[in-house]
């Protein structure tokens, strides 16, 4: 492995990078090791377009860009001498020329890369006094993403996404010189499933989302890391929320899972968490608190096992390992025998999507559940995680216990109905498609009683365990 020195520190690298890679393999990338860069991203082809990442490079006469030069065995790098520094002042002029001077009112403001490196590495102020460029604003380059031509600084880190992740190609920089402009090609909206990754990847404030543009200031959000369940893939993303409201999801980078993206169709997943949800709960259609039909539940349980009735449990794909391993162990106490589960499939892709529509399947197989969507057969009583099993199934069933989050057939069906928090409003892990577990946590609280599927369980293990109470004499 080369060895390569940085303002005088060793490392040892991986063969064949370049020095920007060298450094952010060591996870030192602008946390240690500064080296601004605009056009590079670490899940792109190297553009060298920018020339923000000049470092001096001892035996070479002149500054090198970090991203595009192989690190060899000995090379000392320096990345803050006054020559480099020179050097960043006048890119940072160059690009500024043009760039409106708005960012109070910019929605990138406060997580724009402009913006903090023109404070870190820019000049005090312009020495032009040209009117700048004039260029288009808020165009709809497609149903998601808004594009203010006039800022954007030509990094083509877009153009290079689109062309080389989902390969659908729908940006390119036209013109040449200080004509050149980023436009879409001619009656091709920039509409695939991985679109609004773009605004991700722009460092500045170009490229916004529709449906997050101008809702909140990003200092007023903190950020909490979890996981998508919109499929079994469990891409990593950061819920930025405010007020005990979620605003977004973006991606988070996890080289072996989702790399930095992610789909639009999980980014704005987060709006289902308050669609539709079940916001009491119910005993025989009557209206009760959660605790209450935890109890009849239980007690439900108890009858039918003192009668000898058969007890059949379906688990979700959606709910923790945490909580199916609850379950299963309840339903082992109670006699009910192994749980079932279905999971609901849809279409799926090479890149990210996953055919299995849930994000936990793997953790119902890995605790010896069974998969199948088949009818439940004739039984006293089941009792319910989710309602992914189709309602039809559960046609010869007696009564029917169902913890859930959402409306479905099966809560108009169900005797007993228990609300339950959704992922974002607890924390727990989920076994991935690869086999990876990853943890969640809990982004927001409910604005009504609901509990997890551990505490509904536990509640109902109680009631099922206690002894009847003896009617008076």
């Amino acid at each position: 492995m080369p060895k390569l020195t940085v303002d005088g520190r060793e490392f040892q690298v991986a063969e064949g990078r370049t020095i920007l890679q060298a450094i952010d393999d060591l996870g030192l990338l602008m946390s240690g090791v500064d080296i601004p860069h605009y056009c590079w991203h670490p899940k792109l082809s190297i553009d060298g377009s920018c020339r923000l990442c000049q470092v001096e490079v001892e035996g070479m006469p002149k500054l090198q860009i970090a991203c595009n030069t192989p690190v060899t065995d000995g090379m000392k790098v320096h990345t803050a001498t006054e020559r480099v520094a020179k050097a960043r002042r006048g890119v940072m002029e160059l690009l500024l020329i043009n760039h409106p001077l708005d960012c109070p009112i910019c929605d990138q403001a406060g997580e724009c890369k402009l913006q903090d490196y023109a404070f870190d590495y820019g000049v005090a102020g312009a020495r032009t006094r040209e009117p700048r460029r004039p260029a288009k604003k808020s165009v709809d380059l497609g149903p998601t993403i808004v594009f203010d031509q006039e800022r954007c600084i030509l990094c083509r880190r877009c153009v290079r996404f689109c062309r080389e992740v989902p390969k659908t190609g729908e940006l390119g920089v036209f013109n040449r010189g200080d004509e050149s402009l980023l436009e879409t090609f001619p009656d091709v909206p920039l509409d695939n499933p991985y679109s609004m990754n773009v605004a991700d990847i722009c460092p500045v404030g170009a490229l916004t989302t529709r449906d997050f543009r101008f809702k909140i200031r990003v200092w007023f959000l903190d950020d909490v890391e979890t996981v998508c369940n919109q499929c079994a893939r469990g891409c990593n993303v950061s819920a930025s929320r405010s007020n005990n409201k979620i605003y977004r999801f973006v991606p988070r980078r996890n080289d072996a899972v989702n790399d930095t993206w992610m789909c639009d169709h999980g980014r704005m997943s987060f709006k289902l968490n308050a669609q539709g949800r079940l916001a009491h709960a119910r005993v025989d259609g009557k209206s009760s608190s959660a605790y209450a039909a935890a109890q009849r539940a239980g007690e439900l349980a108890r009858q039918v096992r003192a009668g000898g009735g058969r007890i059949v449990g379906v688990a979700s794909p959606f709910a923790s390992n945490e909580e199916l391993e609850a379950f299963r162990d309840f339903l082992a106490e109670i006699g009910a025998g192994p749980a079932r589960f279905a999971v609901p499939r849809g279409e799926s892709d090479e890149i990210l999507i996953e055919a299995e529509k849930a994000p936990n399947a793997n953790g119902c197989r890995a605790l010896g559940m069974t998969e199948t969507n088949d009818s439940l057969g004739h039984a006293e009583l089941a009792i319910v995680l989710g309602h992914t099993t189709h309602a039809a199934a559960f046609a010869d069933v007696r009564r029917v216990v169902l913890v859930d989050s959402h409306e479905s057939a099966l809560s108009a069906r169900a005797d007993v109905v228990i609300p339950a928090r959704t992922f974002l409003e607890k924390f727990g892990h989920f076994t991935n498609a690869d086999g990876i577990v990853q943890r969640f946590e809990a982004v927001v609280e409910p604005a009504f009683e609901a509990l997890s599927e551990r505490e509904a369980l536990d509640e109902i293990k109680k009631a099922f365990a206690s002894a009847p109470a003896r009617e008076p004499a």
